[in-house]
């Protein structure tokens, strides 16, 4: 389930309450979130980047390489 808030749009339901900083025009200028809406907010970033980097491998052209040969490629790399 999507739903707007603050407009932007959440892609599962996280509860934050988000505290705002006014300057003297009731402009917002700053946001004050609790630890635990912090860390809801970076898990759902996280999850959003490990999605986007998902996509991009599965859009390469690339062909699949087994796990072990790409473990030893990877060790070969980092004894150079």
């Amino acid at each position: 389930m999507k739903r707007q808030h603050f407009g932007l749009t959440i892609p599962y339901m996280i509860n934050i309450k988000p505290e705002f900083v006014m300057d003297a025009k009731r402009k917002r200028k700053s946001v004050i979130l609790s630890t635990e809406d912090w860390d809801h907010v970076v898990a759902a970033l996280e999850e959003l980047d490990d999605i986007k980097a998902y996509d991009e491998a599965k859009s390469a052209s690339q062909e699949a390489v087994p796990f072990p040969q790409a473990v030893r490629e990877i060790r070969q790399r980092y004894k150079t």
